[in-house]
């Protein structure tokens, strides 16, 4: 029964998420042009809050826990787990404070209203994750520009999403080679919940129903630490914080 009524209030779900894309794709541009960096990333932002206001007709909600307190105008890794594209419109919303940079695939980079365009001027990082060489040196050029303005870098570090909710074990090559040009940066480990459960069906219609929930754990500063140990501590504490997965 679920099923059958998710059918109707995804496609409203769907209208009203490609809607704001539509509509902010212009808006982002204008505000790049008269305010730059800062006034895009506001308009990025409220995009975003859209994106998860899109998922209100199924019933889908979203939150966040911080363990403690992160001080605004430092460089942060947050380190998470991937399970849905919507884990990516609440640590936009939420991290917005720190400016928070991802890290994308390639195909991204283009076509997409809105999201595109992002990846293309926001500062963000796309890579192709079929050539190494270009991986490692859009990484290495992202992650330099991070460093000198002091933005925020988000990683899924699984690599790929987890459609049951099961964790993956971290990808660590990408890491470490922020933390080589980013070495003042404090590593922050996100667990996400529930994101999976939008995707329950496949990729129509949309699961009804969920809170996904999003924990930002203690931060782990990477100076003098071994990478390899924190990269594994980080791990541990965002898979031990996994708490829902398909059976």
């Amino acid at each position: 029964m679920a099923k059958i009524l998710s059918y109707p209030l995804s496609v409203i779900h769907l209208i009203l998420f490609f809607l704001a894309l539509l509509i902010f794709h212009p808006i982002q541009l204008l505000c790049n042009w008269i305010g730059g960096h800062d006034l895009h990333q506001k308009s990025v932002a409220v995009l975003n809050l859209c994106l998860m206001g899109s998922m209100l007709p199924l019933g889908n909600t979203f939150s966040i826990k911080y363990t403690e307190e992160l001080p605004v105008g430092k460089s942060y890794i947050f380190v998470s787990n991937h399970q849905s594209m919507f884990d990516i419109p609440p640590l936009i919303w939420y991290l917005r404070k720190h400016y928070p940079k991802f890290v994308s695939k390639i195909e991204l980079a283009k076509n997409i209203p809105s999201i595109s365009l992002n990846l293309r001027i926001g500062e963000n990082c796309a890579i192709d994750r079929k050539d190494k060489v270009q991986a490692v040196n859009a990484l290495t050029t992202f992650a330099k520009n991070a460093h000198e303005k002091t933005r925020s870098i988000v990683i899924f570090a699984e690599g790929t999403r987890s459609r049951t909710g099961v964790p993956k074990p971290f990808q660590r090559r990408g890491l470490q080679t922020i933390f080589k040009y980013v070495p003042n940066a404090v590593v922050v480990p996100v667990t996400v919940n529930n994101s999976w459960k939008v995707d329950r069906y496949g990729k129509f219609p949309f699961g009804m129903g969920n809170h996904i929930s999003l924990t930002v754990h203690e931060p782990m500063p990477i100076a003098g630490k071994d990478e390899l140990e924190v990269i594994e501590a980080a791990q541990n504490v965002v898979h031990s914080s996994v708490t829902s997965t398909a059976s």
